[in-house]
């Protein structure tokens, strides 16, 4: 049988103080639409479903990428394609465009957004650890007002998120990292999602760490996990007994889903290989 999208009402806002009223009045029944790309396809295949969809393209603030010297603020409706080919993002935070320009498929980077990608919360993604890695904050508006979360604490589970009912996303702020730092996002993919994605950020001064390297593994758990490093600070970067001790860190710290991607044997095994490659990315960068 066929699926079929069951009826619903668009509302277009232009305005951000718009989109937040019609979230509190519609509530559980609203969704935020800019690109649909998630939104639409769970509710044609009928695991989801929103009478009301509150369409923000027409805003134009939330389309904007913005740069300051120490931070990239990526607007709500920016597409994936948007940020692969900015050129602020393209030189304060390449790895991030690179990262981009590799999301599902030419469709989905076209018209699916960053901010869409993080609110519905899809586990096998590739923006999440990267965004946490740097630190990055998700900016909400509601009636109460605006707030920052870190995007760790805003997706909290599996399609699940700290979105509250009357609250739409407006940017995301991504820190820059220092100019010494390093920044590598390295995943192994089946088909057009992540089955793991492992960043890693650091400083690789004279072949060794300077301070404990970043690395946060996702699309393998119900949300990316960040690794604790703090033991390999000063650690010898090339050497393959820190890149094996790091991959063994990473493979403790996940809690892998068995589903058509593998095993959770399998998935425990390609987290440390994926684990190895982006930390000795990060020196070979250095170099």
């Amino acid at each position: 049988m066929r699926s079929m999208l069951r009826r619903f009402d668009v509302h277009r806002v232009t305005s951000i103080a718009e989109a937040v009223d019609a979230r509190q009045r519609f509530g559980e029944d609203a969704a935020i639409y800019a690109g649909g790309t998630e939104l639409l396809l769970a509710m044609k295949m009928g695991v989801a479903r929103w009478p009301h969809l509150i369409d923000v393209k027409a805003i134009p603030a939330l389309g904007r990428i913005t740069a300051t010297n120490d931070a990239l603020r990526i607007g709500a409706t920016a597409t994936h394609w948007d940020i692969e080919r900015n050129a602020l993002v393209g030189g304060a935070l390449p790895a991030l465009a690179r990262l981009e320009a590799n999301v599902a498929n030419v469709r989905v980077r076209a018209a699916g957004t960053l901010a869409g990608n993080l609110a519905f919360g899809e586990p096998h993604a590739d923006p999440p650890s990267m965004l946490i890695a740097l630190g990055a904050r998700v900016v909400l508006e509601g009636k109460s007002g605006t707030r920052s979360v870190a995007v760790h604490e805003f997706i909290t589970g599996m399609y699940q998120t700290a979105l509250a009912g009357d609250e739409i996303i407006v940017a995301i702020d991504i820190p820059l990292p220092a100019k010494d730092v390093r920044v590598a996002y390295v995943k192994f993919q089946i088909l057009e999602r992540p089955s793991v994605g492992v960043a890693a950020l650091g400083t690789v001064r004279d072949g060794r760490f300077v301070g404990a390297p970043t690395v946060v593994v996702g699309a393998v758990d119900e949300v990316a996990r960040a690794v604790p490093t703090a033991q390999f600070a000063g650690a010898d970067a090339r050497d393959a007994r820190t890149l094996d001790a790091i991959a063994e860190a990473a493979r403790a710290a996940v809690e892998p889903t068995a589903d058509l991607a593998g095993s959770v044997e399998f998935k425990r095994h390609i987290v440390g290989v994926f684990t190895q490659r982006a930390c000795a990315t990060l020196a070979a960068q250095a170099s």
